[in-house]
């Protein structure tokens, strides 16, 4: 009979954790996120989550304009208790500090995007836009399989800087057009072929 190797979980610090120390705690699985100072740990990517991150990182990278850079699975403090994990980011470029860069400021951060997954449901739809925009980040999109699965739903949100709230700007199925942050058309059923 095997032995299981013994499973060494973090324990957190009275009043949990700070952002900083997400940068120290060690052997954490990849893309483990800090929400209201709790450890967040994510299950393994879909196909669906995977191409429509590619698909979308691809697409803004090529639209976006100089002074802007288009990253993927890098945090944003948000506060002392909050560093979450959007799937793609577009950020301000002069707010690259180098190759050891982990993560942003929400002032560098110009659009969030999060592909809502089974397990990031009620994050991805609620605690997450909440905190980015009450930080002050002036776009959002939610992505969402349709229904068959492969075909995105596209959720575009710009904050309302007076109550620090996003607004829907549009519902996007097929094709996803926007003047911004900056202009960009992508062919959203490209996530169904490889691209």
């Amino acid at each position: 009979m095997s032995v299981e190797p013994e499973c060494a979980w973090p324990r957190p610090p009275a009043g949990g954790y700070t952002a900083e120390d997400l940068d120290r705690i060690p052997d954490l699985p990849p893309h483990t996120e800090l929400i209201d100072g709790s450890l967040v740990f994510v299950s393994p990517q879909t196909k669906f989550h995977m191409r429509a991150m590619r698909l979308l990182e691809n697409r803004l990278l090529q639209a976006a304009p100089p002074e802007l850079e288009v990253v993927r699975e890098m945090t944003v403090t948000l506060g002392k208790r909050d560093r979450p994990e959007p799937d793609v980011m577009v950020v301000r470029a002069d707010a690259d500090t180098g190759p050891r860069q982990t993560g942003f400021r929400p002032e560098d951060v110009v659009l969030a995007v999060d592909v809502v997954s089974d397990d990031s449901e009620a994050r991805d739809r609620e605690t997450k836009p909440r905190k980015y925009a009450a930080s002050g980040i002036p776009h959002f999109w939610r992505v969402e399989a349709g229904r068959d699965g492969w075909s995105p739903v596209v959720y575009v949100f710009e904050l309302e800087p007076a109550t620090r709230t996003y607004a829907v700007t549009g519902i996007h199925h097929e094709r996803l057009k926007t003047d911004v942050p900056f202009p960009v058309d992508i062919d959203l059923t490209a996530v169904a072929r490889r691209v």
